[in-house]
């Protein structure tokens, strides 16, 4: 499991400073598919970029080997400011120079699968059949997975490599999201002249959320009022206002509840105050969740003590293309890359995490079925 360290920090440093912010993510893909066909895999692509207003695409790969495949998968697209990124090197930790993103989420995965399989093929390591993909737009929503031809695949499980902490944390629970959008409407009348004539869509509003119970509810489920519009003169009864929340939770009953409770406040404070609500719910992604003794479990916690690294069972507060995967029937369980401060312009990953990441990946890699 020797991999090469110089090689592996040379293709991050490379990779983060393409630019591939959501959307626009055709120059990674391009990479990714020149590498993928170098080491030797069959590789194609999807028009999910088409579906969702990208220039990119999804990027399947294969590499043969023994046994049933087993799925490495990893986001190409990063958060703004994620563009000119230019990555600085000190005392063994990776960081942007300061006024971007570095893009360790998640090119900290794509680097330590391409690294992975390059030293298993370079090496003739006896390894596993291998399937990848590499999406597009997974900030934001998980829309490059959620338009991605999973059945072009035949792995019954894999990992996702895109989570924060050092290599060995494994989560085994993510939630599941819904998005509310309500637009409640009232009447509007001279705020000075007649106001008992108007009906304020800003108080009926503010009454509904008021009676909420919002951001964290219990272990499990958090909720939270992200927009609120509403731009009227202050001489008007406000007729029309926006409101934008959304509801988490790892139990999908207790996810439905919360978004049932939101709902039925907007409705009481409408009624009360004569307005009237249009409201959508999108059930954005669903949870999942694995006991610690599962045997993909089990297969990765034995992957990272192989690399001396001591198994750490997470429960997430977001969601990744595994929620995705999972319920689409490939059993897929989110891994760790050591990224950190995500998100952020002093985001940063050690190049240890780097290696070890790698690391991971030929472990599991080199997992050969039982004979």
């Amino acid at each position: 499991m020797m991999i090469d360290s110089e090689r592996l920090l040379k293709t991050f440093l490379e990779y983060v400073t393409i630019d591939s912010e959501t959307l626009s993510e055709l120059e990674m893909a391009l990479r990714l598919t020149s590498d993928l066909a170098a080491i030797g895999c069959e590789v194609w692509r999807d028009n999910a970029g088409a579906a969702i207003g990208s220039n990119g695409y999804n990027i399947y790969a294969k590499l043969a080997g023994v046994g049933e495949p087993f799925l490495f998968s990893a986001h190409m697209d990063t958060v703004k400011p994620g563009n000119g990124v230019k990555p600085i090197v000190r005392d063994g930790v990776i960081t942007s120079s300061g006024d971007t993103v570095l893009g360790s989420d998640d090119k900290s995965g794509l680097a330590g699968i391409i690294e992975a399989l390059r030293t298993v093929t370079e090496k003739k390591i006896p390894h596993r059949a291998a399937e990848i993909i590499f999406t597009i737009a997974e900030e934001g929503g998980l829309n490059g997975v959620k338009n991605a031809d999973l059945s072009s695949l035949i792995s019954k499980e894999g990992v996702v490599l895109d989570c924060v902490a050092d290599v060995g944390s494994i989560i085994i629970s993510a939630p599941g999201q819904a998005r509310l959008t309500a637009v409640i409407t009232g009447r509007s009348s001279h705020a000075g002249a007649e106001p008992e004539k108007g009906v304020s869509a800003i108080q009926a509003a503010c009454d509904g959320i008021s009676a909420m119970k919002l951001l964290r509810i219990d272990a499990e489920t958090t909720a939270n009022i992200g927009t609120f519009k509403s731009e009227f003169a202050t001489n008007i009864v406000p007729e029309k206002a926006l409101v934008i929340g959304e509801a988490r939770s790892r139990n999908d009953g207790k996810l439905n509840a919360q978004i049932g409770h939101m709902k039925k406040c907007f409705e009481d404070a409408c009624l009360k105050y004569g307005a009237t609500l249009e409201l959508q719910v999108d059930t954005q992604y669903l949870s999942y969740s694995f006991e610690q003794d599962d045997q993909l479990v089990r297969k990765i916690s034995d992957a990272c003590r192989k690399i001396g690294q001591k198994p750490v069972f997470e429960a997430s507060g977001g969601g990744s293309d595994a929620n995705i995967m999972n319920r689409k029937g490939i059993k897929t369980v989110v891994v760790s890359t050591g990224m950190d401060k995500v998100h952020t312009t002093s985001e940063r990953i050690t190049v240890k995490n780097l290696e070890d990441t790698a690391r991971l990946c030929i472990a599991l890699m080199t997992d050969l079925p039982a004979q």
